[in-house]
This record gives structure tokens, C-alpha cells and sequence, in this order.
């Protein structure tokens, strides 16, 4: 398949008006990192904004930076490191989880992949989605006319809020090209209190006691003891499971706050200080340390008191599964053998009682085809219409989030 990669917005333009006027079909991508999420794209050539990198602008004191879409995460986060800011929900980097233990060497990822799909971290019960974090941008809708939405200012109010349309769209309504992101100051001081040996509901109670109590917790997660086995952290495996929660801000703020925290535990505690910390919560983030190579990879939102209850469900239905639990209990990682397939349905349908929602983040081609990647219920009509109004003949990404849309 042919690979178009533009140097600007205005070669992006030309290349979506010629496959319009050919009638032909175009599979919008990054740095392909995150190719496997979504359903698979039939189109007959690819095209991609690897090719326009670079941090545009960046000003620290306006905690604001506007890059181009294929600027790879790595130079974000260095650049962001030498002023002490982040990116607060935490863009998590599935090169890993997409290539396996026996793919083809791991992709990096760019800020036009994270922004295209809204992929947010452990921090996401706390800081948000990404899509709360995309001031702006510029870009290419399905006719080939470059467009902006946004600014460069947190509060914008003029018009509508387009960004948050595009964030989490799968590049099915235009061709990102630029983007203006909000940025905050780094936590001062960052330290992580495990309980060890609770069982998933202890787990789950856990949290939700904790995340409501006055300890201010940045992330919460729960993992059983043999996916906490499978960490490389120190101090993680090899005591049972693992209760973690992450605590940010001054020095002698985190300090009395962990020492508040251990006292609630009931068991053994230990505490991570500055790199097993961060060494942690990169393995929650990036996922593909906790996951089978070829398992089959569910992320299921639930209310977070729920979570113990759902997963104790999935353990009966599907003999083999792995689960794991991050925001509080709010997220479960369901892996299912790959022998047993997606069962969309089967997953779907455990969630009906608590209001919770299901996407497919990895499986075999052949699986995402025949099972729905997306919930989708009740919002087929105005995908289709929002469709039609930026890319009304079809031609990016078709079929990537919904069969003939």
C-alpha cells in the first residue's frame, strides 16, 4: 500500500482533495504505534503525519505548547522535563503492548496518536482525559480543506468546541496537523504507598475508602498477586498483591500524608520513593508488562465501587482470564485467552447491571472485524451525521471506529 507522509499542512490538503477526486480511500495514521486499536482499515493508501515534527511553540508560563502531530512523545516530554512541567493526564505509550514479546521493534508513539484516540493514564481520575487538555488545533477535513478549531488559551469559548470533537475520533474526521496542548507544573515531590496482600473486593474497598478520605491519592490501583509478580519494579511482587496508591505535591506534604496512609492498612505497607514510583506507574500506564503477548485485551469502565464485583463475574465466565484494576477501581484490564476469543457480547453483556462500557484494545484482525471495538449504542445516528458534515464522502479512516462509517 502506498505511504504518503506530507511535510505540511498544505501537501496533506492536495493529498486528501486527489484520493477525493479519485474517489479512492485514505488509512490516517501517526507513527502507527497504535494501529491495532480500533478496527482494522481497508483503504487504499496510508496516510501520515510522521512526517511533520517539532514543538512549534512552547511557553512554559502559559503552561501551553503547540506542536506538530507527528512530534514524537519522547521530545515532548524532554522538553517539557527541562521546565519541570508535564503532561498531567499521563499519555500512555502502547508501542510495547502492540508489538508483543515476538513483533517487530516497538514504534514510538506521537502527540497526534495520543490526542487522535484520547488515551490517559492512572492519572485520569484526577487530572482527566486528554481531550480536557487540547486547547486547539489545526487540520484537514475529508474534503481537503485545512480548518482550526480551538486556540491557544485554556478558556475559549468562541464557537464549538471542536478539539474535544477530534479527540478520541480516530482520525475518521480529519487529518490532525498542528495541536496546542495545556501544560502543568511536575509534582515537587511523588511517593507510592502498596498494601500488600489484599483480595480484589478488600482491594477495591480499599480504594474507594482512601480516594474519599483526605490523603489527596493522584492514582489508585489494584493487582492481583500473580500479575504483581510479573512487575519489574522492586518492591512489587513476591508479597501477595498489590494495593497501590500515589500521593504528589511538597516535600513535607507527601511525607505526612504517606504516613497517614500506611496507618489505615491493616497488613504489610511499603513505600516507593522517586524511580520505583515513576518505574511503577509507567508499567500501569503502558499496560503490556501485566498482559500476555497474544491475550486478548478488554478496557472496561465501571463505577469505581463496582470493579471487584465485574471482574469476579468475568473470573466465571471465562476460565483463564487475567484482570487488573486502575482509577480507584473505575478501570479493569480484562485479558482472555486468545483461544477463547473476543465475546464481545458475553463482556458486554456483564455490564448491563452497573452501567459500565467495554472497548476492545487489542485482538487479531479477523476478531475486530466480527466483534464491535466501540460501544456504540444509541449514538450510531449522529456519528453518521457528524461524519457526513467533515468528511461527507467517506474517505478517512472508513470503518475504523463503526462498520460503513
Amino acid at each position: 500500500m502506498e505511504l504518503l507522509s506530507p511535510a505540511s499542512l498544505d501537501e496533506a490538503a492536495e493529498a486528501v482533495r486527489t484520493a477525493a477526486a479519485n474517489k479512492s480511500t485514505l488509512e490516517v495514521l501517526g507513527t502507527s504505534s497504535k494501529r491495532g486499536l480500533g478496527r482494522p482499515v481497508s483503504a487504499q493508501r496510508m496516510l501520515t503525519s510522521a512526517g511533520m515534527s517539532g514543538i512549534i511553540s512552547y511557553h512554559p508560563e502559559e503552561l501551553v505548547m503547540t506542536v506538530r502531530a507527528g512530534t514524537r512523545m519522547a521530545e515532548i516530554e524532554a522538553a517539557l522535563a527541562e521546565k519541570r512541567q508535564h503532561l498531567a493526564f499521563e499519555p500512555p505509550d502502547y508501542g510495547d503492548l502492540y508489538a508483543g514479546d515476538d513483533g517487530p521493534e516497538k514504534p514510538t508513539g506521537s502527540i497526534g496518536g495520543v490526542i487522535a484516540t484520547n488515551l490517559s493514564g492512572p492519572r485520569r481520575l484526577v487530572a482527566g482525559a486528554a481531550r480536557d487538555h487540547f486547547l486547539g488545533f489545526t487540520g484537514v477535513n475529508g474534503r481537503g480543506e485545512v480548518f482550526k478549531g480551538g486556540g491557544q488559551v485554556v478558556k475559549n469559548v468562541t464557537g464549538y468546541d471542536l478539539p474535544k470533537l477530534m479527540a478520541g475520533s480516530y482520525g475518521t474526521l480529519a487529518f490532525l496537523g498542528e495541536m496546542t496542548i495545556k501544560t502543568l507544573p511536575r509534582p515537587e515531590k511523588v511517593r507510592t504507598v502498596l498494601f500488600h496482600g489484599l483480595d480484589a473486593v478488600a482491594g477495591n474497598r480499599a480504594m474507594t475508602e482512601v480516594l474519599g478520605g483526605n490523603c489527596e491519592i493522584s492514582a489508585a490501583a489494584y493487582l492481583p498477586e500473580t500479575i504483581a509478580l510479573r512487575s519489574k519494579t522492586e518492591l512489587v511482587g513476591g508479597k501477595g498483591s498489590v494495593t497501590a496508591f500515589r500521593l504528589e505535591g511538597s516535600g513535607p506534604s507527601v511525607e505526612h500524608r504517606c504516613a497517614t496512609l500506611r496507618k489505615l492498612a491493616d497488613g504489610e505497607t511499603e513505600e516507593l520513593h522517586s524511580k520505583n514510583s515513576a518505574s511503577f506507574w509507567r508499567e500501569m500506564r503502558d499496560v503490556a508488562t501485566f498482559v500476555d503477548a497474544n491475550a486478548i485485551l478488554w478496557r472496561i469502565s465501571v463505577p469505581p465501587a463496582d470493579g471487584a464485583k465485574v471482574a469476579a463475574g468475568f473470573s466465571i465466565d471465562f476460565s483463564g482470564c487475567n484482570y487488573f484494576f486502575d482509577w480507584g477501581g473505575g478501570l479493569i484490564w480484562l485479558a482472555l485467552p486468545a483461544t477463547v476469543g473476543a465475546n464481545a457480547e458475553k463482556v458486554r453483556t456483564a455490564l448491563k447491571s452497573c452501567g459500565g462500557h467495554a472497548t476492545l484494545v487489542r485482538a487479531p484482525d479477523a476478531e475486530r472485524l466480527k466483534n464491535p471495538v466501540f460501544e456504540i449504542e444509541g449514538s450510531l445516528d449522529l456519528m453518521r451525521r457528524v461524519k457526513q458534515a467533515f468528511d461527507p464522502n467517506a474517505i478517512l479512516n472508513p470503518g475504523r471506529m463503526v462498520e460503513g462509517i
